[in-house]
């Protein structure tokens, strides 16, 4: 693309926070995607030598953008545009995001096992890992603070005990030392500390403008929706009567899920 005609699609797109939009010459929408820098994203697509950004280039006729003010929500306002448009430059980039989740299964002695494997749409995962070696280190650092057992886990294949036992951080559950039960009861802890948060819950943020706050709101564990009120709401039946409720699906458990990880309420 030319500069003038980056310049000509880039016209009044700000550098902020939020989701955006590329139509093609019939005014179908094409991609959706989200940053917090919507200009600086756009001209890296249309800049781009990449073969799929490319064919972006060659289609695009017009942009469009929506801010969001803070990342959380540009990523629960993406998900729920991709699935609703399905735009056609988007479909092979939702299916390969995350490749890898953790599950949990129990093996023959009635020990329960936290695993690895290749996302499967038919299994609710535990977590979610573009990579299957990030997913084998996140394991391990989970085997490590509940005190649980890297053979049970698979991460070790000693023929007896698992090298954490000569270490006294393995109770023995690799040699049948510990009851399941006892075993079980901190795996259950970890399961506990990866579920999204109980009771009613508004996250707050930044809003579109100086003079409103954004909401995210979750119930029970489950995400109900965000919204937009002003920033002087504190009543909590106001904040509810502000949330354009969505439906819940993985996707959006993933996002939130990894939003609490590094934001522990």
């Amino acid at each position: 693309m030319t500069k003038e005609q980056i310049a000509g699609l880039l016209e009044g797109v700000p550098s902020a926070v939020g989701v955006y939009y590329i139509y093609d010459k019939h005014d179908a929408l094409i991609y959706v995607g989200k940053s917090i820098d919507i200009r600086n994203r756009l001209l890296q697509h249309f800049r781009s030598t990449d073969f799929k950004e490319r064919k972006i280039q060659g289609a695009a006729c017009r942009v469009g953008f929506e801010l969001t003010g803070h990342e959380l929500l540009a990523l629960l306002h993406e998900s729920d545009l991709i699935k609703k448009y399905q735009p056609y430059y988007n479909r092979a980039q939702r299916r390969t995001y995350y490749g890898f989740g953790l599950y949990l299964a129990v093996n023959p002695l009635g020990y329960q096992v936290l695993q690895v494997e290749a996302l499967d749409p038919e299994r609710e995962e535990l977590m979610t890992f573009s990579s299957y070696q990030e997913g084998r280190e996140q394991l391990f650092n989970i085997v490590e603070a509940y005190q649980l057992c890297q053979k049970i886990n698979k991460l070790q294949t000693y023929t007896k005990h698992c090298f954490q036992y000569m270490l006294k951080t393995c109770k023995g559950a690799c040699i049948a030392q510990e009851l399941p039960d006892d075993y079980n009861r901190r795996v259950q802890e970890f399961v506990a500390s990866s579920d999204l948060p109980m009771g009613e819950i508004f996250l707050e943020f930044l809003g579109r403008n100086p003079k409103e706050k954004g909401l995210v709101y979750l119930l029970d564990g489950r995400y109900k929706g965000f919204g937009y009120c002003n920033k002087r709401v504190y009543s909590e039946k106001k904040k509810r009567e502000a949330i354009i409720f969505k439906a819940e699906n993985r996707d959006v458990r993933r996002i939130l899920r990894r939003y609490f990880k590094l934001n522990p309420v």
